[in-house]
């Protein structure tokens, strides 16, 4: 039986693992890119790996040969692959800069065969009862009903220069007041083939935004 000794407990760790995030953030609260500009929200980043030799950036792909759409969101098995840009689109439609502890939609400036929206969404599998990340997601509207489609951005050090660009991706909505959501950390799951796959692991893949080159850019942008 469940009695409140020890109910008390299992909620002071989960608030201690996901604190509560008020509506209000910090204007100098900014994510930041690898050269130290704050992330500006519709602009094109490639989401990097802090940690060398362990794959490389971030794009769109097919679970495995039998099951192809949605696309998940996996990890380029080499390092010197960068994937696909994204785009960070902010709840408050307004808000220019990209903050930490706020609910946003992350989507890849990229068509897909599957003929649905680029956003990242949290789903549910059914045979593993694993929470990956795939394609799909809604766009916009913050509620219940795109309750799944709505991540935020963490530092991922305890402080100093090494750790001033790292961050962590989580999933953890502040979206909706009423409803129940499973919090967590974005991480990998490598599967048998070797494939990169992106769901809430207890191990969290720290990350780094690096501006995406337009064909205008110059070489010191």
């Amino acid at each position: 039986m469940i009695t409140s000794h020890s109910v008390i407990p299992a909620i002071i760790f989960l608030l201690i693992l996901f604190p509560p995030r008020g509506n209000a953030v910090p204007a100098n609260n900014a994510v930041f890119d690898t050269k130290g500009r704050p992330l500006r929200a519709k602009s094109r980043y490639n989401i990097l790996p802090v940690a060398q030799g362990q794959g490389g950036g971030l794009t769109m792909s097919p679970k495995n040969r039998t099951s192809f759409c949605p696309l998940h969101v996996v990890q380029e098995d080499q390092e010197i692959y960068p994937g696909l840009p994204v785009w960070f689109l902010p709840k408050d439609s307004s808000q220019r800069v990209v903050t930490l502890s706020s609910d946003l939609n992350i989507l890849f400036n990229s068509v897909n065969v599957c003929l649905q929206s680029a956003g990242w969404q949290l789903i549910v599998d059914d045979a593993t009862r694993r929470k990956y990340v795939t394609t799909g997601g809604a766009i916009g509207n913050p509620g219940e009903e795109t309750i799944s489609s709505w991540f935020y951005i963490e530092k991922a050090g305890r402080g100093g220069n090494i750790d001033d660009f790292h961050y962590m991706i989580l999933y953890c909505p502040n979206v909706c007041q009423f409803c129940m959501v499973m919090c967590g950390h974005v991480g990998v799951f490598v599967q048998e083939d070797g494939s990169r796959l992106l769901g809430l692991t207890d191990h969290p893949l720290h990350v780094m935004f690096k501006k995406a080159r337009n064909r205008s850019d110059s070489e010191s942008s």
